[in-house]
Parts: C-alpha cells; sequence; structure tokens
C-alpha cells in the first residue's frame, strides 16, 4: 500500500542553516535550542488520494499527531467522566499550526475526527472535521469536537438508562399494583366468605333458636290444654258427682193432674198407674237422678216413652213424649233433660205421664217416692 513519508520530525535548534533535508545542523546557541517553525520548503506536502488503515490507540511521531492522540485517547478512556469535568486544551504556537497540512489528511487521524469507523475512501470526505479544525488551533477545536461528541455519547447513554430504569420502575410499579390488586382481591374474597359463614352461622342459630323457642311454646301449649282438659274433666266429675248425690223434678211449670191409683174407665186396668204433670207440649223432662237409659222409642198407648233405669235397680218412665233426646245406653245425670212434654199416645192433652217401677217390677206412688227423696211436689 502505497503512503507517503510522514513529515519530518521538528527538532528545536537554530533557525539560521539547515542541511539538504530541512533539518536545522546547527549547535544549541548556550546550550538551547531554539524553536523552529516548519515551512512549505521543510515539509513535503500530501498528494494524491490513499486508503488509511484504520488506526487505533496509536500515537503519531508529529506534535500534532500527538495532540490528536492525546485526544483519541481521552475519548477512548475517560468520556464518561467529561461532564464533570473542564475540558483540557491543548495548544500550539500559531506559527505552527498555520503550517500544519489539514487534519483529515493526515494517516489515523481522520477517521477519528470524522467518526467513520470503517475509515474514508477520499480525503474529500472528511469536510466535517476540517471544517470544524480551521474554526481555531487545531488541537483545541478537536479536542472540543471530540469531548462534545463523548458528552452526546454520554448523554444518550444516560437518557437510555434513564429510559430503561424508569421502564424497569413502570414495571415493577405494574407488577406491584397488580400483587396488591390480586391481594386485594383475595382479601375481599375471604371477608366475603367470612362474612357469608358468620351469616349462615347466625341464621343456623337463629333457626335453632326459633325452633326450640317453637317446640318450648307447643310444649307449654300442650301442658296448658291438658291442663285445661284435665280440670274441665275434674269440674264435669265433680258436677257429675254433686248431681249423682241429688234428686231433681222430672219438669217445670206443671199441674198435677191425675195422682197414682185413681179409679175411672180412662184407663184400661181401671185406675191410673202414675203421676199425670200437665205442662205445654215442649216443656223439659229432666232425670230426676243419674242412671242409664234402658229404653227409648214408641210403646203404644204410653206414646213416646224413656225408660230411665238407676243404679239400685229402680225404674223412672217418662211416657206421652213430643221428642226425645237421648238413646238407649246413655248414660244421665241428674236434672239433665232427656226429652220434652208432648201428647202423644192415650191422652187427653199434653202433659208428663210419670211412673216408678221397683227393682222386682211392681209400680209404686211416685208422688210419695219424690217425696220420699226431699223433693217437694
Amino acid at each position: 500500500m502505497a503512503s507517503n513519508r510522514p513529515a519530518p520530525e521538528a527538532p528545536y535548534g537554530s533557525i539560521g542553516s539547515f542541511n539538504s533535508s530541512g533539518i536545522p545542523d546547527a549547535a544549541p546557541v548556550n546550550g538551547e535550542w531554539e524553536e523552529w517553525n516548519p515551512t512549505e520548503e521543510t515539509v513535503r506536502p500530501v498528494r494524491g488520494r490513499h486508503r488509511v488503515a484504520k488506526q487505533r490507540g496509536g500515537l503519531a511521531r508529529s506534535s500534532t499527531v500527538l495532540g490528536v492522540g492525546v485526544i483519541a485517547a481521552v475519548g477512548a478512556g475517560g468520556m464518561a467522566t467529561a461532564q464533570d469535568k473542564p475540558a483540557v486544551s491543548i495548544s500550539l504556537p500559531d506559527a505552527l499550526t498555520e503550517s500544519l497540512p489539514d487534519a483529515g489528511s493526515l494517516p489515523g487521524i481522520g477517521s477519528l475526527i470524522s467518526g467513520d469507523s470503517e475509515g474514508t475512501e477520499e480525503s474529500g470526505s472528511d469536510s466535517a472535521g476540517s471544517a470544524e479544525a480551521a474554526d481555531g488551533p487545531f488541537t483545541t477545536a478537536s479536542l472540543a469536537g471530540t469531548t462534545d461528541q463523548a458528552a452526546g455519547e454520554q448523554s444518550g447513554g444516560a437518557d437510555a438508562g434513564e429510559a430503561l430504569r424508569a421502564r424497569i420502575l413502570q414495571q415493577a410499579e405494574q407488577q406491584q399494583a397488580s400483587a396488591d390488586a390480586e391481594a386485594k382481591a383475595a382479601a375481599e374474597t375471604a371477608a366475603a366468605e367470612q362474612a357469608a359463614a358468620e351469616a349462615k352461622a347466625q341464621a343456623t342459630a337463629a333457626e335453632k333458636q326459633a325452633a326450640e323457642a317453637k317446640a318450648k311454646a307447643d310444649a307449654e301449649a300442650k301442658a296448658k290444654a291438658e291442663a285445661e282438659a284435665k280440670a274441665a274433666e275434674e269440674a264435669r266429675l265433680a258436677e257429675l258427682a254433686e248431681r249423682a248425690g241429688s234428686w231433681s223434678l222430672p219438669t217445670s211449670s206443671y199441674t198435677i193432674t191425675s195422682t197414682y191409683g185413681q179409679a175411672g174407665n180412662m184407663w184400661s186396668s181401671g185406675y191410673h198407674t202414675g203421676l199425670d204433670l200437665a205442662a205445654p207440649t215442649g216443656t223439659p223432662a229432666k232425670a230426676v237422678h243419674g242412671g242409664t237409659v234402658k229404653s227409648a222409642g214408641w210403646s203404644g198407648s204410653y206414646g213416646y216413652r224413656i225408660v230411665l233405669e238407676l243404679e239400685d235397680g229402680t225404674e223412672v218412665w217418662y211416657c206421652h213424649l213430643s221428642s226425645m233426646t237421648v238413646g238407649a245406653g246413655q248414660t244421665v245425670t241428674t236434672g239433665e233433660t232427656i226429652g220434652r212434654v208432648g201428647a202423644t199416645g192415650n191422652v187427653t192433652g199434653p202433659h208428663l205421664h210419670l211412673e216408678v217401677h221397683t227393682a222386682g217390677g211392681g209400680g209404686i206412688d211416685p208422688l210419695a217416692w219424690l217425696r220420699g227423696k226431699g223433693l217437694t211436689v
């Protein structure tokens, strides 16, 4: 690969004499070298277009390349702190910088200034870097451009880092919010289940209490009904006992029209066999004492008749009734209505024909028998 011979090093010496190669051959004056500035005669111009290989990190032999190398080293190694530290300026004498060639045409430098990592095909493509270098001293402009580029890269990196950090934080917040929502939903579900369980337990307890209260009320009502029934039965038995020990007239509002043994052709036997108590039809006929109805029905000339048998076997006959309210085999008590006065059978008007027969079957005087029981007839 063709290349130009690099520019000679710039030693400091006397300005007075130079050899054929353009290098001063004078000895130092008073032990000191004088400053040497290259001229067009001493610096061979660069001609033609050359493909420059990518050079990074290397330092040229000239002072200019050294300055650019320092800039490259600063950009490669420490631009992360470029925003925190002030820019470093590297200055060369104006006489030297004015005679320097275009920085973009120097081997290994054009790519650093233009930012092209693959190199350039032509030196004309490095116009941006050359324009920046033309505005001021080469090294200062290069350092400022490199610093700005590094600062931009740093800023871009910082922006990318901030964006990544913000995205991570956002994802973390979303995950936390999702976890909080799930925890809240779980807590609400658990609370609802607990409330439902408590409500169910309360409902069950209420139903149990209601059932117990109902059972208690039913038991009390049953006990009360049983007590009332028992009291009524006791009262009835007491009444029956009281009536059993007492006697009653067979009817009320009556008039005696015929007595026992009275003679007359109105009776088939020639005499009256009972006691006639005249009363309006429908007047109640009552049991004179507690006993059992032996028979109840039609009986020829007696009309409707009821035969009441007492405990000692005595029979009391109720004849000529208009109606009967008891039947055979029924037990009655003293004063209970067993029929009503009428005019059935062989009669001349409504009345109660009462007969009393002993256990042996013989008839006795009803009036005397009633009076014997303490009744006033």
